[in-house]
């Protein structure tokens, strides 16, 4: 038989050569997918291994909640909403997106306290979180379980507290203590882990000191360290993931309590300038300003609040423009002796207060004696009588504003007896 003969013209020829080359690519190519699939299996690998399975450690995790945390914490609700239930479709079972979302409705009450209408969906979310991890717990003791019961117990308590429902507190309270101890297995968690240990050790001497009612009920618990409370907070300030914002939040307000005045400006500073239209962070900061004499930043913080109000920022309202409206007020009256604008701003501070039913409170009692004193000075004495008459009636007996307002009232009496 004959072989067939094949003859190549130059056309053909390059074809051929093409062919070749696709091939070889085609080969290199699979190779490099193959050797590209094994790298991702092997980085999977190492991911379950360093993270020991749990979701709170993924760097992925990490990465797409540190995204909704910020925008949550910056008051673009919407935004983290989308984030959190993203996660949530993502893990289902798990008890994180419910705990996010739960800390979330906690900080639509934080700009105004006194508003109730976000407390039940806080509350079932804070369940839900329970729930889930308690299933976790019940199958494997996964100390990540633990890790979330806890804190989703002390937001509970947390919230119960505020709305002043003590027993549903307590037992929120000795439950996150009690899960607090058991996730203490795993050292990782420790940033985290001590923030819970520093609020516990600065509270439980709050409590005692402030709320002689409790005192009973703190037998039941183990006694706190309140210096090393502090100092417990400012390292998970510095130090942990999921709660730094959370110590920066209680740390401001110890800062204030304890007259450590600089170290809330300072930190006050920061939250707003990391958050700038988060409405708490923002008030604290012209407050701090305010408190350690920094009057220009004082001062232009109160105005973009008031600005920020007027303009319909998310968690703007009475209580920030409370606190900015005072501000304003006592620089015109006591710096600039510009009494008009004083008038003004010390009227909006009242308004505010009303608004935000916060009437109990140190701003409200002493903008009402600022407008008698300016009453008296026009001698207008029946409606300086009137605003001082206001003070006894709503301040609390051992606050300085009643002793003021009882001295001037009786000299505005004398005054109004004198002119007759």
């Amino acid at each position: 038989m004959k072989r067939a003969k094949f003859s190549f013209n130059n056309q053909s020829n390059t074809s051929v050569k093409a062919i070749i080359r696709t091939i070889a690519v085609i080969f290199i190519l699979s190779l490099g997918f193959h050797a590209n699939a094994q790298w991702w299996v092997d980085t999977e690998k190492a991911e379950k291994e360093r993270s020991k399975g749990m979701l709170l450690l993924t760097n992925e995790v990490q990465i797409e909640a540190t995204v909704a945390i910020n925008h949550m914490y910056n008051f673009k609700f919407s935004e983290a909403e989308r984030e959190f239930n993203y996660l949530k479709i993502k893990h289902p079972e798990h008890p994180l997106p419910d705990f996010l979302l739960g800390l979330m409705e906690w900080w639509k009450i934080v700009p105004n306290t006194e508003n109730v209408i976000y407390d039940e969906k806080c509350l079932n979310f804070m369940d839900e979180s329970i729930r889930k991890a308690e299933l976790i717990w019940d199958d494997t003791e996964n100390p990540e379980a633990a890790f979330f019961m806890a804190a989703a117990y002390a937001f509970k308590g947390r919230l119960h507290s505020e709305r002043k429902h003590w027993t549903k507190a307590t037992f929120a309270a000795k439950n996150a203590l009690k899960y607090l101890d058991k996730s203490r297995a795993f050292s990782d968690f420790s940033p985290e882990l001590m923030f819970g240990d520093g609020l516990y050790n600065y509270y439980f001497y709050y409590v005692k000191e402030n709320f002689p009612m409790l005192r009973p009920v703190l037998w039941l618990f183990p006694k706190g360290d309140k210096s090393k409370g502090i100092q417990q907070l400012e390292k998970v300030s510095y130090n942990a993931f999921y709660t730094r914002t959370e110590a920066r939040y209680f740390l401001l307000q110890i800062y204030g309590m304890e007259n450590m005045n600089q170290k809330a400006f300072e930190l006050s500073k920061y939250t707003h300038e990391t958050y700038p239209d988060n409405p708490f962070f923002h008030r604290f900061h012209a407050r701090c300003a305010f408190v350690s004499g920094h009057v220009k930043e004082a001062e232009e913080e109160a105005k973009s609040i008031l600005k920020k109000i007027e303009e319909h920022y998310t968690g703007y309202e009475g209580v920030s423009g409370r606190y900015a409206s005072f501000i304003l007020a006592y620089y015109n009256y006591n710096y600039y002796h510009n009494i008009t604008e004083a008038k003004k701003y010390y009227q909006q501070t009242i308004d505010f207060a009303k608004l935000s039913n916060t009437t109990q409170s140190g701003y409200y009692w002493s903008s009402l004696i600022a407008l008698g004193k300016i009453a008296a000075s026009e001698e207008d004495y029946d409606q300086a009588i009137e605003y001082y008459k206001q003070v006894l009636d709503d301040a609390e007996r051992k606050s300085s504003q009643h002793t003021e307002a009882k001295t001037l009232l009786a000299a505005a009496k004398k005054a109004r007896r004198k002119k007759r």
